[in-house]
């Protein structure tokens, strides 16, 4: 058959969505609410109490989405209500993010509400952003395809947090009077980004309907078909297989991520250090990661993902004799060329192992087993910072889980698919 053009205007409008997403993840989450929760709205509390608030927080975000994502995927591959259930909650995480502007100095509990609002929006409309991969292209092309949603995601994202930090670092030059206010509008900008690159998937973007039917008591109906999914898991031995093994590897992956500025503030290094090696991390990332697509599109997704998990841990064994902050940065870099990578190259070798009709419940299950990944590195932390002070501690509980899952990804076999030259 002749070659198909791989980026389309389907595919072009559906990766924009990890453009948009991608401020709220690496702005808020990442930089900006922490922030605003310790010195802003909880300051009179005390860090540890800002951390504990956090905490708890993310953890009932994240419960929601394991509990409820494989049902709702099952409803949604059911009614045809993959793009709908994306845009609700996209809507609703973009608004309760602009919300955060407007909330005023000490005023917490409303900062917790809108920040739970927002996070229970992200991960959820991920679930179906990730699920319409099968929508847009061939299964020949979802590495590539998947790889290249998270290089412009990370590209949109340092873009957007670069643009943040020149405004709280020179409010004036904004027209802002202080550094509250450069919050502020930091704040509504991630939400209004969110909203105006959701547009393009939902008016270029179609969705295939699935041949399964819930006509009447929907929910009810999607908890009997998910029990009859995980009946006959057995006829999914690949999907198992992949889901434990990437439930290791990508538990380690945002451990990584999300542990990077708590673990250079414990070496010592600024603040300021730390926000820009995230920046360059990210930016990193655009480039390295469509490389990482292209590769894996004519070696193989398998390999890819090996590669990066190799590359984390020859990363641990590095951070453990780190010493200055000049290496933290060439960590950075070093991150950055593999974190968008092995989390696209997963999602398209899941996308090609799952039942292609039942894309919403199995893309539920994929986020179930990403929330609950959420759960496992950051414990291994807690355990390896309870038994010793040194932080290097914890980079090496991480490395199992990225050896483990390595092997436990060798025993998967991919189907086989059809190439450009058939």
């Amino acid at each position: 058959m002749p070659k198909s053009v791989i980026f389309n205007k389907k595919v072009i409008t559906w990766a924009l969505y990890d453009w948009a997403n991608s401020a709220f993840a690496l702005s808020v989450l990442a930089v900006l609410f922490p922030l605003v929760l310790g010195n802003y709205w909880g300051a009179a509390d005390g860090g540890a109490v800002a951390t504990v608030r956090l905490g708890l927080i993310t953890f009932l975000a994240s419960l929601f989405v394991f509990l409820s994502a494989p049902i709702l995927g099952t409803v949604a591959d059911a009614g045809g209500y993959r793009k709908r259930f994306l845009s609700f909650f996209a809507i609703a995480g973009a608004l309760a993010t602009a919300g955060l502007g407007f909330v005023g100095s000490g005023n917490w509990p409303l900062a917790l509400a809108l920040y739970l609002v927002a996070s229970i929006g992200f991960y959820s409309s991920v679930v179906f952003y990730d699920s319409l991969l099968i929508d847009v292209t061939e299964p020949r092309n979802f590495s590539m395809v998947s790889t290249f949603g998270y290089s412009i995601g990370y590209l949109g994202g340092a873009l957007l947090l670069g643009l943040h930090l020149w405004m709280l670092k020179s409010p004036q030059t904004f027209g802002l009077s202080n550094i509250s206010d450069a919050f502020s509008i930091a704040f509504i900008s991630v939400g209004a980004w969110w909203l105006l690159f959701l547009l393009p998937l939902l008016f270029f973007v179609t969705e295939r309907h699935s041949a399964i039917e819930v006509s009447e008591q929907p929910i009810r109906a999607a908890y009997n078909e998910l029990r009859a999914t995980i009946r006959q898991v057995s006829q999914y031995r690949n999907v198992t297989i992949f889901l434990t093994g990437y439930w290791l590897y990508i538990g380690g992956v945002f451990t990584v991520i999300f542990m990077a500025v708590n673990y250079g503030q414990r070496l010592g290094f600024e603040d300021t250090d730390l926000v820009m090696a995230l920046v360059i991390s990210n930016g990193v990332g655009f480039p390295a990661t469509l490389l990482y697509g292209a590769l894996a599109h004519k070696f193989g997704a398998k390999k890819g993902i090996y590669f990066a998990l190799f590359t984390y841990v020859g990363a641990c064994l590095w951070g453990i004799q780190m010493t200055n902050v000049e290496e933290f940065y060439a960590m950075a870099v070093v991150i950055g060329l593999v974190q968008g990578g092995v989390q696209g190259l997963s999602r398209s070798v899941y996308a090609a192992l799952i039942p292609q009709d039942q894309p919403g419940e199995f893309f539920g299950f994929y986020s179930m087993t990403t929330k609950f990944a959420h759960i496992l590195g950051p414990a291994m932390v807690a355990i390896a910072a309870w038994l010793s002070d040194d932080p290097k501690w914890v980079l090496i509980a991480l490395m199992p889980l990225f050896v483990a899952g390595a092997m436990l990804l060798a025993l998967v076999r991919e189907p086989e698919i059809e190439s450009d030259a058939d």
